[in-house]
C-alpha cells in the first residue's frame, strides 16, 4: 500500500502554518523549525522543493522567510502532496511480462481515482481553518 512520506506530510503542515499567517508576512524558517520540531536544514530542503513547484515564495534577509505564493483556498492537499511525492498511485509498477486481469486492472484505476479525487477536493484553506476550530492547537504534531 503507498504511503504518503514524512516528508510529505510535513510539507503538508509547514503550509498549513503558512495559511494561518498574513499572506503579506513572511514567515522566518527558525520559527516554522521550532514549531514543527524540526531541523532547520530538513525543513529547509522541503520548502525549497515546494518553492521550485511555485507553491510558497522565499525571501532572505532580516525580514525574510516563507509565505504562500498564492491564497490558501487555492491550494489543494493534492498538489501540496503531489510536488513532494509526485505521482499519488496507490500502485508499484509490476514487471514489463506480468500478465494483469482486466478485473484486478478496473479495481486499481479505481482506487487511484478515488484517492487522487479526495486529496484534490480538500483546500488548504479547509486545514488551516480546522486548527482555528481546535481548541488547544499549539503547532504541535
Amino acid at each position: 500500500m503507498y504511503k504518503i512520506s514524512a516528508r510529505g506530510q510535513y510539507a503538508l503542515l509547514v503550509m498549513e502554518d503558512l495559511a494561518d499567517n498574513s499572506a503579506e508576512k513572511f514567515v522566518p524558517l527558525k520559527l516554522l523549525s521550532h514549531r514543527r520540531n524540526l531541523s532547520v536544514k530538513y525543513l529547509e530542503q522541503i520548502l525549497i522543493q515546494l518553492g521550485k513547484a511555485g507553491l510558497v515564495i522565499g525571501s532572505r534577509g532580516n525580514n525574510g522567510g516563507y509565505k504562500l505564493s498564492k491564497p490558501a483556498e487555492s491550494y489543494t492537499v493534492g498538489e501540496i502532496l503531489r510536488s513532494i511525492e509526485g505521482n499519488l498511485s496507490p500502485q508499484t509498477p509490476l514487471e514489463n511480462n506480468t500478465v494483469v486481469s482486466e478485473g484486478s486492472r478496473t479495481f486499481w484505476q479505481g482506487f487511484e481515482s478515488t484517492v487522487n479525487s479526495y486529496v484534490d477536493s480538500v483546500s488548504l484553506e479547509e486545514l488551516a481553518n480546522k486548527n482555528k476550530d481546535f481548541v488547544g492547537f499549539d503547532y504541535c504534531i
